[in-house]
């Protein structure tokens, strides 16, 4: 019974109690619409990650995390002379003194801190694994180790000459300064990126010459423009991984307004194997872009085939910088292929730029000039802090020397008031009063010991308050006027630029971001050849430097066996390139899609290129052309003297799978097309010398896929081998089997309609051979002869005899028994630039008296018409 009534004396106690409790806290609530609520913490939270976490101060460009590692690294000695210490004693130091967050957020800080491809100039030394810029962690913190390095003791510098200040820690048991010294511009030297609540900063790295010299520019004039830094001094961004920043508009931008983008895109180049295949070599990558991310990317696209003609991509980076190798496949163009790269990886990337930085505690967006001079007041306040600092201080010091030298200069005398005193008070207050000293003197001069009695020590003490004299005077007029402080922060930049200074890595260049393919191309002349067995390839005219007539010539091209040169075609890497096979199919390709090949090279199947060729199907003409025009034409040419004249302008929708160009009668073939402009006289030469001449409106313009008229009568067994146009030149060159040639006037051709016989153009006889090639040309061209051999010649027009129709010529190319002229072309001249066999047998003599036969080539006229 008893136990019942404690136990419920208990419990009313209890409810007592808990009431009192309750009505406390009933008396302490406020009620709070909690939309205000969210509000007011929410940006409470906002403003802690702004100002302490995610943005840095415009003065040091250190976030409150970097600045801790720094600081806390230097207070612990990791000087870059001293022995490197764990990373987890710095990050346990940091952790445990001034920042009060995750141990894997100061490591991965400190990690970014020691990265040289993270930092364009690191202020931590890392020793061990670092991580890598393939994405690759750093080693865990027991394992790696840390020390400052000499660029990062210059933030520091000065820290303790009282020209920062120092606050509390968290928990007010340590301090900590509130912003590094910086002696140098490290916001702009090393960039900064950072997220925070509804605002975020990147602002790049700068190269630290020019950085310095811009401080110094604007510290000096301070009216500079954003332009005038840029166009002078600063000229853009220089990240740690090189690179190259296409235009200058991005730049601008950033640097006029704080915000800004550009395209950064990668460094490569073209490399040519030993067997004269093409690889890309990539060997510098945009900023902050994961190189395996890269390569796996590529891998994926061709996987994918959304880029064709990859064959291999191999990572050989090393110790000594990146280098991705791309192997392309022959028959592939590479600087198409690197192009479709850089629009389908980040190989090209996207940077954009915000120069948010802390003034005066609040986030704000400078532009550079802004940004600058916001640096150049910070440096002008530390020397004025730090000259300060050394005037009081050596202002007290010499304060206490001349004291001393007092005493020294009356020692006897002082010796006797001291043992004289009862008490130290008492000898100083006599010190004093005897020789007017303050009282931090007279206890300088108490506490000095017997051997500053010496002479040694009284010159020693002379010495040292000259000195501080000269200081003290010096400090003052550094501290007179704002320009001999700027003196003074020049000279200082212009010592870190010497000692830490380097050449700039990243390019910028003029070029636009977005391209086309064919812009990656550069626009030069270039030789198209093409075999019997269609192999095709792409030279540089300048391949073959020109000769003297008679000459050996180079080798062209190897020619295998079976297969002969048939066409050579001089035209541009950006001309569109209409291919004509003998079926009568015409295909389109811009001149840089055929593959470039070595002088020497076979070249590459055309069947590759056009894929819709047909097993026997063989390309006979190959037509440059620039401008698709309706008043145009291209004049068909077909071995059994069949012609037809269609508008150019039908031909601008041709493709690479092809078209029919002309319908063929049976047994017949395509042989030659020929581009006119309404107004042209039309050769054709058959081979057995003989040509016809007639104007080009004597056929009608016709359709794309009409079968055309007769153009040449080749009733007596011939076939047409040739054909030219009067575009070409007012004379026309002749060139046979066995390398014999010669020039004759045009206007020795005497006007036909189409469908005659023709007139002798040359006489082939056994030596000369049957008649291969006819051109019209101006005679101050250059002359370039393919044998079936692949032997090559270029020599210069007015080396080959200007002689009458009915002659057999003069040699041009020296042949050997086993081979003949396959085909020639007419290219502009160029200057000889090297004779690589001297000239044998300079003209031979006619076969016969030219004024004999000009009688003789009237009567054969006659006949012949």
């Amino acid at each position: 019974m008893e136990d019942k009534k404690l136990d419920l004396v208990e419990e009313v106690e209890q409810e007592e109690e808990k009431k009192e409790v309750q009505d406390g806290i009933a008396s302490g609530i406020e009620n709070v619409d909690i939309s205000d609520e969210v509000r007011s913490s929410f940006l409470d939270y906002a403003m802690s990650v702004i100002v302490s976490r995610a943005i840095p101060d415009v003065r040091d460009g250190l976030k409150p995390v970097h600045r801790r590692i720094i600081h806390g690294m230097n207070e612990s000695g990791m000087q870059p002379d001293k022995p490197y210490k764990k990373c987890a004693r710095i990050v346990g130091d940091v952790m445990g003194k001034y920042h009060p967050h995750g141990d894997s957020a100061i490591y991965s800080t400190l990690v970014r801190l020691a990265q040289p491809f993270s930092m364009r100039y690191t202020l931590v030394d890392g020793h061990g694994n670092f991580g890598s810029v393939d994405g690759d962690e750093a080693a865990a913190m027991r394992y790696t180790e840390a020390r400052l390095t000499k660029l990062a003791t210059e933030m520091v510098r000065d820290i303790g000459d009282e020209t920062v200040p120092f606050v509390d820690n968290y928990d007010g048991t340590e301090k900590e300064p509130s912003v590094l010294p910086s002696r140098f511009p490290n916001l702009l030297v090393n960039g900064s990126h950072g997220i925070a609540v509804g605002m975020a900063t990147n602002i790049p790295p700068h190269n630290l010459n020019e950085t310095i010299d811009a401080v110094i520019a604007i510290a000096k004039d301070e009216t500079l423009t954003p332009l005038e830094i840029m166009e002078n001094y600063l000229p853009g961004p220089d990240f740690p991984t090189g690179a190259t920043i296409l235009g200058r508009g991005g730049i601008k931008d950033a640097y006029e307004t704080g915000s800004g983008n550009f395209t950064l895109r990668s460094k490569a180049f073209i490399e040519e194997t030993h067997d004269h295949r093409k690889r890309i070599i990539v060997y510098e990558i945009p900023y902050q872009v994961n190189k395996a991310k890269i390569i796996e990317s590529i891998v994926k696209l061709v996987k994918d085939k959304v880029i064709e003609g990859i064959t291999e991509v191999r990572d050989e980076s090393n110790k000594e910088g990146i280098r991705v190798v791309i192997e392309v496949h022959r028959n592939s163009v590479p600087e198409v292929i690197l192009n479709q790269l850089y629009k389908n990886t980040r190989l090209q990337n996207s940077y954009g730029i915000t120069m948010l930085s802390l003034v005066d505690g609040a986030p704000k967006i400078l532009p550079i000039n802004e940004l600058l001079l916001e640096y150049v007041n910070y440096q002008v306040e530390i020397i004025r802090k730090r000259t300060q600092y050394r005037l009081a201080k050596d202002e007290a010091r010499d304060h206490v020397v001349v004291g001393l030298l007092t005493a020294i200069s009356n020692i006897d005398e002082i010796v006797e008031i001291i043992k004289k005193a009862a008490t130290p008070d008492e000898a100083s207050q006599e010190l004093a009063s005897r020789f007017d000293l303050t009282d931090i003197q007279t206890q300088a001069i108490l506490a000095m010991t017997l051997r500053r009695l010496t002479g040694l020590e009284n010159q020693r003490l002379e010495n040292e308050r000259k000195q501080l004299e000269i200081n003290i005077s010096k400090y003052k007029e550094i501290l007179s006027t704002r320009e001999n402080i700027i003196e003074v922060i020049t000279e200082e930049l212009l010592d870190i630029k010497q000692r830490f200074g380097d050449e700039r890595k990243t390019e910028i260049s003029n070029e636009i971001a977005s391209i086309e393919d064919e812009a990656l191309i550069p626009e030069e002349h270039i030789v198209l050849t093409l075999t019997e067995n269609n192999y095709v390839k792409r030279m540089t005219s300048d391949t073959f430097r020109t000769q003297n007539r008679g000459g050996r010539g180079v080798r062209g091209m190897n020619v295998y066996e079976g297969d002969i040169v048939n066409i050579l075609v001089h035209t541009n890497t950006h001309t569109d390139v209409l291919f004509f096979s003998n079926l009568g199919k015409v295909y389109r390709l811009r001149g840089y899609m055929i593959p470039e090949s070595g002088r020497v090279a076979r070249g590459t199947p055309i069947q590759n290129i056009l894929k819709n060729l047909e097993k026997d199907e063989q390309i006979m003409a190959i037509v440059p052309v620039d401008e698709y025009l309706d008043d145009h034409f291209l004049f068909f040419i077909t071995t059994n003297g069949i012609v037809k004249r269609t508008a150019i302008s039908q031909f601008i929708s041709i493709r690479q799978n092809g078209k029919i160009a002309i319908s063929l009668r049976e047994g017949d073939s395509l042989l030659d097309v020929k581009c006119t402009n309404g107004d042209t006289l039309i050769g054709l030469a058959s081979n057995n010398g003989k040509m016809v001449k007639f104007h080009e409106s004597d056929v009608r313009s016709m359709g794309r896929t009409a079968a055309g008229v007769k153009g040449m009568n080749v009733d007596d067994g011939g076939v047409v081998v040739s054909a030219t146009t009067s575009l070409e030149g007012d004379l026309i060159l002749a060139i046979t089997q066995q390398g014999y040639g010669k020039m004759s006037p045009a206007e020795s051709y005497r006007q036909t309609k189409r469908g005659a016989k023709g007139v002798l153009t040359i006489n082939t006889t056994e030596k000369n051979g049957k008649l291969v090639a006819l051109r019209a040309v101006n005679g101050d061209e250059d002359l370039m002869i393919i044998s079936t051999k692949g032997t090559i010649i270029r020599i210069p027009l007015t080396q080959v005899a200007v002689i009458g129709r009915n002659t057999q010529g003069v040699r041009v190319i020296k042949l050997d028994g086993r081979q003949q002229v396959s085909s020639i072309a007419i290219v502009p001249h160029e200057e000889e630039e090297e004779i690589i066999e001297e000239n044998e047998d300079l003209l031979e003599d006619a076969v016969i008296n030219d004024n004999e036969e000009v009688v003789s080539e009237e009567t054969e006229d006659e006949k012949e018409e």
